[in-house]
């Protein structure tokens, strides 16, 4: 996934849901130490719930206790990324106002209670977003039915392996049917931002829906934590698009030392930014017999992000000239961004543009992008250079899908959602059908799938911010379309 927009409309050039997922995920790690106080205590204990609008949705849930000693002790979860138990620094209050600072995080929440049972609030971290808390008796749980639970008809284990220098581990699950063997194999490769080997995005967990369904047609499915999450070890932050493909790579020589596989009938499938590594991995390796691309890039990722922003922008209702005048604007930042010397050229480029932006433009179309208001731009031009500048970003916005696409050699299935509003299918499908037909694929298709948003969901509103709502995790038509395809080209 490539980036979500934020709240007030300015567009916030990150790579994927997951990567501000990702962002959420440091921001939120709170914990509240205990803190004496010469006043009354218990109005704030309890179990205390909100939702944090950063273009999803995360609940944030506060378990806030007495210490005994006129203060209180607290936890923090984050529900929708499976982290609980979070450790806190401290807390304060004073009259009805509580304030918990997150000092190593740079991050505060400060609150007002309304009444015995909500507190009003902003949760503060380089920028501020309203987050209101609701007294529970106990958190809210959004059903997950689609995602799978043993016992299996299918052998599934946990695994720990290492690349070739053994500088790097990778934590995985592979998934056998049962028999004798040998069988298809095939690598699932997460989108962007650090994810864990379910790609688990609001408490769906895509990638083992797809692994069950897959096994139970015959296939060994191999699922992996990217580099600095679960039991993966390395640094997710230094690394770039090229080092995941060192990666799946290493776990393409692990599949083939498993006597189960069949070495002939070797695969990858990769969602998002893993439809993007998928291809690079097979245009290096003779050992790839088949691809499957899930909304993965079919043009250069600057257009396809471009187009990304406007289609978010309309999913908002946002008027289309006003559109119109951003999307140049947008690429022309991340342009000088990405040119720039250092971070302090690039700021300086950036707010130069768009203040020469604003002064030529429209004063209603400007509001209508809700940057009409310093701040807010000041807010967008920092967080634009700051995630630009990553090596991460540089590398991936530079990246052209269209050579690798046609270079491939292998059998290859490319589907996306006709809703999706962050890889957009009919701007992306046919770059990739023009790429594989100058290509040597013995086999391909390339299908839209209708109904279908980017985590390939069938939606309502077809928002990003709907992802979490929604109690589909992967769609039944999908999974068929990809089972069908792995039965017929794959075994």
């Amino acid at each position: 996934m490539f980036y979500i927009k934020n709240k007030k409309r300015s567009i916030q050039p990150i790579d994927s849901v997951m990567k501000k997922i990702l962002l959420l995920t440091v921001n939120i790690l709170l914990t509240i130490a205990s803190n004496s106080f010469a006043q009354s205590t218990t109005k704030f204990t309890g179990t205390w719930e909100g939702k944090l609008d950063v273009g999803v949705e995360l609940r944030i849930v506060f378990h806030i206790k007495e210490n005994g000693k006129g203060g209180l002790v607290s936890s923090a979860d984050s529900p929708d990324q499976s982290a609980y138990g979070l450790k806190c620094d401290t807390t304060t209050i004073s009259g009805n106002t509580i304030r918990i600072e997150m000092k190593a995080l740079g991050a505060s929440y400060s609150g007002e209670l309304m009444t015995d049972s909500t507190i009003d609030g902003l949760f503060t971290q380089r920028a501020e977003t309203a987050l209101n808390l609701k007294k529970v008796d106990k958190p809210t749980e959004r059903k997950r039915p689609q995602t799978p639970h043993p016992p299996f008809p299918y052998k599934s284990e946990d695994i720990i392996y290492n690349n070739a220098d053994k500088s790097l581990q990778y934590g995985a699950t592979i998934t056998i049917p049962e028999g004798t063997g040998p069988f298809p194999a095939a690598i699932m490769i997460t989108g962007s931002g650090a994810q864990n080997r379910d790609e688990e995005i609001m408490g769906h967990r895509s990638f083992a829906v797809i692994a069950d369904y897959l096994t139970r047609k015959g296939f060994i499915i191999l699922r992996v934590d990217d580099r600095g999450m679960g039991k993966s070890t390395g640094k997710f932050s230094e690394a770039t698009s090229k080092d995941f493909e060192d990666d799946v790579s290493n776990s393409v020589d692990y599949l083939l030392s498993r006597p189960e596989v069949d070495k002939t009938k070797l695969g990858l499938i990769g969602h998002s930014e893993g439809g993007m590594i998928a291809p690079m991995v097979a245009t290096k390796r003779k050992d790839i017999n088949f691809i499957v691309l899930l909304a993965g890039p079919g043009v250069k990722i600057i257009d396809l992000m471009g187009e990304q922003s406007a289609a978010i922008l309309r999913s908002e209702k946002t008027d289309e000239e006003a559109i119109t005048v951003y999307i140049p604007l947008y690429k022309e930042m991340i342009t000088e961004t990405i040119h720039a010397k250092d971070t302090t050229e690039a700021l300086a480029a950036v707010k130069t543009t768009m203040n020469n932006w604003v002064n030529k433009t429209d004063k209603k179309l400007v509001a209508a992008l809700g940057m009409d208001k310093a701040p807010q731009r000041d807010n967008m031009v920092n967080s634009l250079v700051r995630t630009v500048s990553s090596p991460w970003f540089k590398y991936f916005i530079s990246f052209d899908p269209q050579p690798v696409l046609e270079k491939l050699e292998c059998k290859v299935l490319a589907l996306n959602g006709d809703k999706d509003i962050q890889v957009v299918s009919k701007q992306n499908l046919p770059a990739i059908e023009a790429a594989l037909k100058k290509s040597k694929s013995p086999a391909y298709l390339v299908k839209e799938m209708p109904g279908l948003n980017h985590l390939f969901q069938t939606c309502i509103k077809c928002t990003v911010n709907e992802y979490g709502d929604l109690e589909e995790t992967f769609s039944p038509a999908a999974l068929q379309v990809m089972g069908d395809w792995l039965l017929k080209n794959a075994r």
